[in-house]
C-alpha cells in the first residue's frame, strides 16, 4: 500500500513521471502522485515549474474442419487415383504399357474416376456454384469447368461417341488429386498460426496451486477467480494472468514474445498465463481468467487477422476472375478456328485441352500460403498480426512515429547520475537517499532504492513529509532530507552546480540534504531501453526516417532524440492532437507507421497507414493496431518491415510464376504454334500445371526460413 508520503515528494522537474501507458500532457492525472495534474503543484516531488510532464479461397472459416476434410478427401482420392490411371487407355498410350485385359477392366477407369469427379470434386463444384449465384466467377469456377469438362469427354470417349484421344480419366484424377492436396496443404498453412497459439493454451497447468486460508488447495485453472492467489513453484507455468505479491523469478516469457532470454518479475510485476518461472516460486494474484487473458486475446487476434482480406488477395481473387473470361474466350476461339479449318475432332481436343489447362490451381495458391505462412512465423516470433493489410502495407513505409513513454523509454524513472558535493562520494549520497525512501513505493522512490540494490544502505527512522516540499528522516542519528527546490528554500542552501545542465535537459532533479547542507544531488529521467538506439539505427539503414512524439516537453524529448539519433521530433503533444501530428505526416506525402503503447495512443494508431501496438499495449491500443508486439522490444518494428518485404517478393513471384503459366500455356493448349507444327500435348499441360503448383508451394515454404528475431532483424 502507498505511504501516506508518497503524494507529498517534492521535485525540481521539467518532466515528472506517469503511469507506463500515459503521457501527461497537462490534463492527464499523474499515476502514483495521488491524482494531482502536473498543474497541481502542491503534490509530487517539489516544484514542477508548469511544464509538461511524462506521464482465400471460398469457405475458410473453421480452418481445422477444411484441414480434416481435405486431408481425408486427398487421402482417399489418391488411392482412387492409382488405378484410374494405371486402367486409364490414353495414359497406357503416353507411357507404352498393356492394361490387363479382364471383365470389366475397361470399365474401371470411368467408375473410379466417376466417384472421384462426385466425392473428390465436390468442393471445386459447390464453390463455383457460389460463385455463379453471387454472379463472381473465379477460381472454383475454373477448377470445376476443368474437371467437368474432362469428366463429361473422358465419358464420351470411353463410351465411343467422341474421339479416343479425349479420354482423360488419368487427367481427371491427376487435377483432382493435385487441387486436394494444394488446398490440405493451404487450409493447414492457414490453421497453423491458431495452432501455434492455440498450443500456448497447452502450456497451461493441469492443476493450480490456490490459496485457502492457511491451505494450498489444488484447483483447475477453469476455477480459478479474480483476486484468488495462487503458487507458483520453480518450472511450473502460471496458470492465469496475475500481479505478483510475494517472491522474485527469472520467467520464460518466449512463447509469447519469441525472446529467448528470460526476464525477472517481481512484486507488483504483471506476469501472463502460459509463462513459467524458471528459478524460484511465486505468489500471484489472479487478475484475469478465461477469454478475459492475454492468450484468448492473442488466439482472437490471430482469428481475426486469418479473416480479414489483403489487397494481395483480392488481386489474385481479379486474377483469377481474368483467367476464367481469358479461359473460357480462348475455348471458344479455338473451337471457332479449328472447325473453319475444317478439323471437328482437333476442334473438340483442343477446346477440352484448353478449359483443362486453364485451372488456375498455382494461382490459388500464390497469395493465400504466403501470407499464412508469414501469420505464422510472425506468430511464433511475438509479432501478432491482427490486419493482414497492415502487414502488406509495411514494406512500403517510409516513415516510423515512435511514442516515447513505454515505446523507446521503459516508462519508468530511473536514476542517470549523482553529483555529490565537496568532501563526499557518490554511493554515499546515493545510499543514505535509498535509506529515507526505502519504504516507499513511489515511482522516483523506487528508482533510488533500486539504483542502490547494491550499496549498504542504513536503516531509517522517523519518516515524515511535507506537501511540495520533500521527505525526510533520520539516519544515523542525522536529519536527513530529499526534495525539490522548496526544500532548498527551508533549510536556505543552493543547488548543486550540476542543477542547471540537469535542468536543460528536461531531467528531474532531487537533492540530499543532511544536517541542513546539501551533501549531493540526484538526476532522475525514464530509462531508454537498451534496444532503442539499435531500432532507430536500422531504420536509418534501410531508408526509413524515424520521428518521436511525446508529451514531454520540449527539452526531455531533444535529450532522448540526440541520445538515439532520431530524425525528427514532436515535443509537449497532447494525447488527443497525436493523431493531427500523423495526419500532419501524411499530408507531407509520407506513409507513416505509429508504433505506441497506450491508451492515449489509440486515436494516432488508427489514424496511421500502420498502427503497431508494442509491448501488448492496452486493449484500446490494440484495437486501434493493425499489428500487436507480444515483446516492450522495439526492434520488433524491424522484424515485421523484413516479414513485409520477404512476403511482398514471394506473393510478386508467385503471382508471376502462376499467372504466367496459364498465359502462355492456353494459347499453346489453343494451337496457336500448329501452323509451324507444334500443338502443346494436354499430357504435357498437365504435367506443367502440377509443377507450376508445387513451384508456388515450394517458393512459400521458403518464408519458413526467416529469422524474425528481433536481434537478426537489426542486422540484416
Amino acid at each position: 500500500m502507498m505511504n501516506a508520503h508518497d503524494a507529498h515528494h517534492g521535485m525540481d522537474s521539467s518532466s515528472g513521471h506517469a503511469g507506463r501507458h500515459t503521457e501527461d500532457d497537462g490534463s492527464a492525472p499523474h499515476q502514483g502522485h495521488a491524482g494531482h495534474t502536473e498543474h497541481d503543484v502542491s503534490a509530487g516531488h517539489g516544484d514542477h515549474d508548469g511544464r509538461a510532464g511524462h506521464g482465400g479461397h471460398g469457405g475458410h472459416e473453421g480452418h481445422g474442419d477444411h484441414v480434416g476434410q481435405f486431408r481425408r478427401l486427398f487421402w482417399a482420392n489418391l488411392l482412387l487415383a492409382v488405378p484410374v490411371v494405371a486402367f486409364s487407355g490414353m495414359f497406357a498410350m503416353l507411357i507404352g504399357y498393356a492394361i490387363p485385359d479382364f471383365p470389366g477392366s475397361r470399365w474401371i477407369a470411368p467408375v473410379l474416376g466417376t466417384v472421384m469427379y462426385a466425392w473428390g470434386g465436390r468442393p471445386f463444384l459447390t464453390g463455383a456454384l457460389s460463385e455463379v449465384k453471387s454472379r463472381r466467377p473465379g477460381m472454383m469456377l475454373l477448377i470445376a469447368l476443368a474437371i467437368t469438362v474432362a469428366f463429361v469427354a473422358s465419358w464420351g470417349a470411353s463410351l465411343g461417341v467422341l474421339h479416343h484421344e479425349l479420354e482423360f480419366w488419368w487427367e481427371l484424377a491427376l487435377l483432382i488429386v493435385i487441387m486436394l492436396l494444394g488446398h490440405w496443404l493451404e487450409m493447414r498453412s492457414l490453421a497453423q498460426t491458431t495452432s501455434a497459439l492455440d498450443s500456448l493454451a497447452a502450456l497451461l497447468p493441469d492443476e493450480a496451486a490456490r490459496i485457502e486460508g492457511d491451505e494450498i488447495v489444488r484447483v483447475s485453472p477453469a476455477d480459478l477467480r479474480v483476486g484468488d492467489v495462487v503458487v507458483v513453484r520453480p518450472g511450473a507455468s502460471v496458470p492465469a494472468d496475475g500481479v505478483v505479491v510475494d517472491g522474485r523469478a527469472d520467467m520464460d516469457e518466449s512463447m509469447l514474445t519469441g525472446e529467448s532470454r528470460t526476464v525477472s518479475r517481481g512484486a507488483g510485476d504483471r506476469v501472463t498465463a502460459g509463462t513459467v518461472a524458471t528459478d524460484s516460486g511465486l505468489r500471484v494474484e489472479v487478475t484475469a481468467t478465461g477469454d478475459d487473458t492475454a492468450l484468448a486475446g492473442i488466439r482472437k487476434l490471430v482469428a481475426e487477422a486469418q479473416a480479414s482480406s489483403s489487397r494481395a488477395q483480392r488481386l489474385a481473387d481479379r486474377a483469377a476472375a481474368w483467367l476464367f473470361w481469358f479461359a473460357l474466350g480462348a475455348a471458344v476461339l479455338t473451337a471457332l478456328l479449328w472447325s473453319l479449318a475444317g478439323d471437328p475432332d482437333a476442334a473438340v481436343i483442343r477446346t477440352v485441352t484448353v478449359l483443362v489447362i486453364a485451372c488456375p490451381h498455382a494461382l490459388g495458391l500464390a497469395i493465400p500460403l504466403v501470407v499464412s505462412i508469414a501469420t505464422e512465423r510472425a506468430a511464433r516470433a511475438g509479432v501478432l498480426v491482427k490486419d493482414r493489410l497492415a502487414l502488406e502495407s509495411m514494406r512500403g513505409i517510409g516513415t516510423v512515429l515512435f511514442d516515447k513513454t513505454g515505446t523507446l523509454t521503459k516508462g519508468e524513472p530511473t536514476v542517470t547520475a549523482v553529483a555529490p558535493a565537496e568532501g563526499w562520494e557518490a554511493d554515499a549520497v546515493l545510499a543514505l537517499a535509498a535509506s529515507v525512501e526505502a519504504d516507499s513505493e513511489h515511482p522516483l522512490a523506487k528508482a533510488i532504492v533500486r539504483a542502490a540494490s547494491d550499496l549498504d544502505v542504513p536503516t531509517a527512522t522517523g519518516f515524515s513529509s511535507s506537501p511540495a516540499v520533500g521527505v525526510k528522516a533520520a539516519v544515523d542519528g542525522r536529519d536527513v532530507r530529499v526534495g525539490g527546490p522548496k526544500m532548498l528554500e527551508e533549510v536556505d542552501a543552493a543547488e548543486i552546480p550540476d542543477a542547471a545542465a540537469w535542468r536543460a535537459e528536461g531531467a528531474i532533479i532531487l537533492h540530499v540534504v543532511r544536517d541542513g547542507e546539501v551533501i549531493g544531488g540526484l538526476r532522475l529521467a525514464d530509462e531508454i531501453r537498451g534496444e532503442s538506439r539499435e531500432a532507430v539505427d536500422a531504420l536509418h539503414r534501410r531508408g526509413v526516417e524515424v520521428v518521436m512524439i511525446t508529451g514531454d516537453a520540449e527539452a526531455v524529448a531533444r535529450t532522448v532524440a540526440g541520445q538515439l539519433g532520431i530524425d525528427r521530433v514532436f515535443a509537449g503533444v497532447r494525447p488527443e492532437d497525436k493523431s493531427a501530428k500523423v495526419a500532419e505526416l501524411q499530408r507531407e506525402g509520407k506513409k507513416v507507421a505509429m508504433v505506441g503503447d497506450g491508451v492515449n495512443d489509440a486515436p494516432a494508431l488508427a489514424q496511421a497507414d500502420v498502427g503497431i501496438a508494442i509491448g501488448a499495449g492496452t486493449d484500446v491500443a490494440i484495437a486501434s493496431a493493425g499489428v500487436i508486439l507480444a515483446s516492450d522490444d522495439p526492434r520488433s518494428v524491424l522484424s515485421v518491415i523484413e516479414l513485409s518485404r520477404a512476403g511482398y517478393r514471394k506473393m510478386k513471384q508467385n503471382l508471376w510464376w502462376a499467372a504466367g503459366y496459364n498465359l502462355l500455356s492456353v494459347p499453346l493448349a489453343a494451337g496457336v504454334l500448329a501452323p509451324v507444327g507444334f500443338v502443346l500435348p494436354m499430357s504435357v499441360g498437365a504435367v506443367l500445371m502440377s509443377l507450376s503448383t508445387i513451384v508456388v508451394a515450394l517458393n512459400a515454404q521458403a518464408l519458413r526460413r526467416l529469422d524474425l528475431r528481433p536481434e537478426a532483424a537489426v542486422r540484416r
